[in-house]
């Protein structure tokens, strides 16, 4: 079997160093009323709600009275030490108001048509829907007094910020007159709990001393909270070095304890068996769990299609979920005021089901699966108390799938972070209320279906996306930069937020969603954008 090269090195933060961090203390500025400039044909406002959440407003000189609202997605809660992959060295957020990635190309788009743009960066980071929903509400009041005329008001946003803005159609439909979630979350208590899956079967796996779980108070919690991330992304680091080594008998790395007969077991089997338990994919940016190196004997092709490339597009995906994981789990812990996951009664074995005979080799067959849920089974589990699991919804925010106004839900397939599950749960929950809805018309006299005020469109990838270099080795593993359209986390293209943005728009003004030939049109021009009212995704695990 070929050997492939890893090409990526992660920098990781000494654990030692972890220990003198102080939490940082970000300064705020409160003002009573918008301060205004204007540069060209553009007026910027910029100031703070009553809650202290930054903002920027910015408003065309042909302003048509359709203002874009955006709301961004997850960020830290506490600084997250330097060294630390895609979260490291940077403070926590307090105004990162952008269209989309800080984009111009995107946030002239819509200020050239005459619409207004404007977000906030939120007063509280991390799970911030209480938070968010205020600050926004609050916002719009903000806007329509200093631009009064206002009409209408778009709301939109990507990962965490699509909760958001589904959150406030939702909430107050009166206030706004169409919505966007984009590779969004729609169920937050949920979300949460499969990143708490995750931080337990990593630490059960690959480093015991992961404390992962009912962290200290105050700064003691903090420090064992940063020293876990350090030790998560040195044994993410690990695995995947040696899994592009030797990608069949991937060694255990040094930190694991499990048992000397369980490391028997290739590595990337406890990987695989990892992403199932939780539902992440086993395809990723650059692996299709499909295609074989050009040229390679029926065996090893079979064995790459099988085993190897599902264990790549694993640890692609954990390259993408790990931080958002640790540390989502984490701030849940702050937020309900102390450990509230619990996995005592937990089946894994049912939760990986049939994908113990789709993924049999990968997994390294029925005898190694069985080893590997024995050893899941038999050790110690995280006994959370309840009353602090019961306060998540409230504290975490919930959606209803009750809409008032036409909104528009688009994920990726592979989204590792935000999968297709998370998108499907809304689709079936909408649809559920849709048919309660129909037949409370019905007894009513009412022979009138509900009107569909959901749009769902998904980012299919192409068929076959992996590509090898001239030695048969893949190209790209572990750079998310270069992701194929379907995968990863919010990568969605400037051609496709045009696309939503202008959905939307005419949302808005139709007071429902495009459909029909106009709407295949659109989407076929955009590319990979799909509308298919027969597709399911899989479901939440458990």
């Amino acid at each position: 079997m070929r050997t492939f090269k890893f090409k990526r090195s992660l920098t990781l933060v000494a654990v030692s160093s972890l220990l003198s961090i102080t939490v940082v203390s970000i300064p705020t500025a409160a003002q009573a009323t918008p301060v205004c400039t204007t540069t060209g044909t553009v007026t910027t406002c910029t100031g703070a709600t009553s809650d202290k959440a930054l903002y920027t407003m910015k408003v065309p000189a042909n302003y048509n009275g359709t203002a874009y609202l955006y709301s961004r997605g997850f960020r830290p809660n506490v600084p997250v030490p330097a060294g630390i992959p895609v979260y490291g060295g940077n403070p926590v957020a307090t105004n990162a108001f952008h269209v989309w990635g800080n984009n111009t190309e995107l946030e002239g788009y819509l200020l050239d048509k005459g619409y207004a743009v404007l977000g906030s960066g939120f007063a509280r980071q991390g799970w911030n829907a209480v938070s968010a929903l205020k600050t926004n509400v609050e916002l719009i009041g903000v806007f329509k007094k200093q631009f009064d005329t206002t009409k209408k008001i778009v709301a939109y946003g990507d990962s965490q910020g699509g909760f958001h803005a589904a959150h406030l159609a939702e909430k107050y439909p009166d206030l706004i007159s169409a919505a966007a979630n984009v590779c969004g979350v729609k169920n937050v208590v949920k979300l949460g709990e499969e990143a708490s899956h995750f931080v337990w079967l990593m630490k059960t796996f690959f480093d015991s001393s992961i404390k992962g779980f009912n962290y200290s108070a105050g700064q003691a919690g903090y420090v064992e909270a940063m020293t876990d991330l350090g030790k998560a992304w040195a044994a993410f680091s690990a695995i995947a070095g040696a899994v592009a080594a030797n990608p069949t008998a991937p060694a255990w790395p040094a930190t694991s304890t499990v048992p000397t007969a369980l490391k028997a077991i290739p590595s990337r089997s406890a990987v695989v068996l990892t992403s199932l338990l939780v539902g992440l994919p086993l395809q990723s940016g650059h692996f299709d769990s499909t295609s074989a190196p050009p040229g390679a004997p029926p065996a090893t092709a079979l064995g790459f299609q099988t085993a190897i490339s599902p264990t790549f597009a694993a640890l692609e995906n954990w390259a993408q979920i790990l931080g958002f994981a640790f540390l989502a789990n984490y701030d849940t812990e702050l937020e309900v005021g102390g450990g509230w996951f619990n996995n005592t009664t937990t089946d894994y074995a049912a939760r990986l089901a049939e994908d113990r005979f789709i993924w049999a080799s990968a997994l390294s067959g029925e005898s190694a699966t069985n080893a590997l849920l024995g050893y899941l089974a038999a050790v110690p589990r995280v006994n959370g108390d309840a009353a602090k699991a019961a306060k998540l919804p409230a504290t975490l925010g919930t959606l209803s799938a009750d809409l008032k106004v036409p909104m528009v839900i688009y994920a990726n397939l592979n989204g590792p972070v935000l999968g297709s599950a998370n998108q499907q749960y809304y689709v079936d929950k909408y649809a559920a209320a849709q048919e309660t809805q129909w037949a409370a018309n019905k007894k009513a006299g009412i022979r009138t279906r509900p009107a569909n005020n959901l749009l769902t469109l998904w980012n299919f990838p192409p068929e076959k996306w992996t590509k090898f270099s001239a030695t048969g080795s893949p190209i790209g593993f572990l750079d998310a930069a270069t992701d194929v359209t379907g995968n990863g986390h919010c990568n969605h293209t400037i051609k496709e937020w045009k696309t939503i943005f202008d959905l939307l728009a005419y949302a808005s003004e139709n007071g429902k969603n495009l459909s029909g030939g106009a709407l295949y049109t659109k989407l076929r021009k955009t590319g990979y954008m799909t509308y298919d009212r027969n597709y399911n995704a899989p479901t939440f695990k458990g």
